[in-house]
């Protein structure tokens, strides 16, 4: 007789998303209404998701709640999930370990990330000796592979930050966020402070990384052609809340949502029309007034009288049920194309 083999034991599905956002909501001291109201966002394995929207809008809080690095007295509602687990839930042991490895955050300005009376090895590997992931010998040389991956080679560990480049610096940056494998990477406007050619090569090297690891990529900024190059879906955020989402492609050719539409057209271009930038009449709402309707219909062309009355959910586009937008009036806006 042949012996009964047993099946081995069944393994844990993956989720389907590495970072998985549902109602977050949070709200400070002195506020009539909250600075994050219902966000929804999720981020899958080897994707590159964007977060559009002018300054105070809440792009980067929410990419923080990630981290749960949240302001002192804020009261949060809804879920964030890193692959699967809450980290609004998580004791403070658990949330060491994923800001430790699983989660890694690559801020705007680089020199404000480390130490300048440090050298940049030890920057690089301090992190995961600190952990006990790694021993000294196996940090150094997971830091010398992926400074050759950002394009450096191993004389960088022996400087320290201010002998080298703002754009040498960002991807010393970078290469320090991947130092612990993590699953998902949050980019605040990473590129802000450099050079236009800097910032070509930063992107590309996002790119690049994020193809090679798998990692998943949260991309926050307010440039809209940055968005459009490098994103396969894209948040656009407005006043703490999201007003459109979609594949980058067809919400960037296809908005449906005015204030989409309305950064879409007052965005720089060397082909465009000359004389005045096209621009947002007026001001976001003030976070001391309460908001009891669309957040946008005060500065929007098209509202009426039940977007002064009533917040818009958001809907699918004919067709299109991954394009969404929050706006009683989205319909009027299908069909128009606008070059991005």
């Amino acid at each position: 007789m042949n012996p009964t083999r047993q099946a081995p034991p069944a393994q844990p599905a993956r989720p389907a998303h590495t970072l998985d956002i549902q109602g977050l909501r949070v709200t400070l001291p002195g506020t009539a209404r909250p600075v994050l109201d219902g966000v929804d966002l999720t981020v899958a394995a080897g994707e590159t998701v964007a977060l559009v929207g002018e300054s105070g809008s809440g792009k980067t809080l929410t990419s923080r709640s990630a981290l749960r690095l949240l302001p002192p007295g804020a009261v949060v509602e809804g879920t964030v999930l890193v692959e699967g687990h809450d980290v609004l839930a998580m004791d403070t042991g658990r949330l060491r370990d994923v800001r430790a490895g699983t989660v890694a955050m690559v801020f705007q300005d680089p020199r404000a990330a480390v130490n300048p009376l440090r050298r940049i090895g030890d920057f690089l590997t301090e992190s995961v000796t600190l952990t006990g992931a790694m021993n000294r010998t196996e940090a150094t040389a997971r830091a010398v592979e992926l400074l050759t991956a950002v394009g450096l080679d191993d004389s960088v560990l022996r400087k320290y930050p201010g002998q080298v480049s703002g754009g040498m610096l960002q991807r010393v940056v970078i290469a320090a966020a991947l130092m612990g494998d993590p699953v998902l990477l949050l980019a605040d406007e990473p590129t802000t402070a450099l050079d236009v050619s800097s910032q070509a090569e930063v992107i590309a090297l996002l790119a690049t990384l994020r193809e090679r690891f798998g990692t998943g990529l949260l991309f926050v900024t307010h440039d809209l052609d940055l968005a459009a190059a490098i994103s396969d879906r894209v948040y656009v955020m407005y006043a703490g809340r999201i007003a459109e989402s979609g594949p980058a492609e067809a919400l960037f050719a296809r908005p449906r949502h005015p204030y989409t539409a309305a950064l879409l057209a007052s965005t720089p271009r060397m082909e465009g029309p000359r004389g005045r930038l096209a621009a947002i009449e007026g001001q976001p709402p003030d976070l001391r007034e309460p908001l009891h309707g669309c957040a946008f219909a005060a500065r929007c062309p098209r509202a009426t009288e039940v977007c002064d009355q009533r917040a818009p959910l958001p809907s699918a586009a004919p067709g299109r049920p991954d394009h969404q937008a929050a706006c009683h009036h989205s319909d009027l806006l299908e069909g128009s194309v606008v070059d991005a």
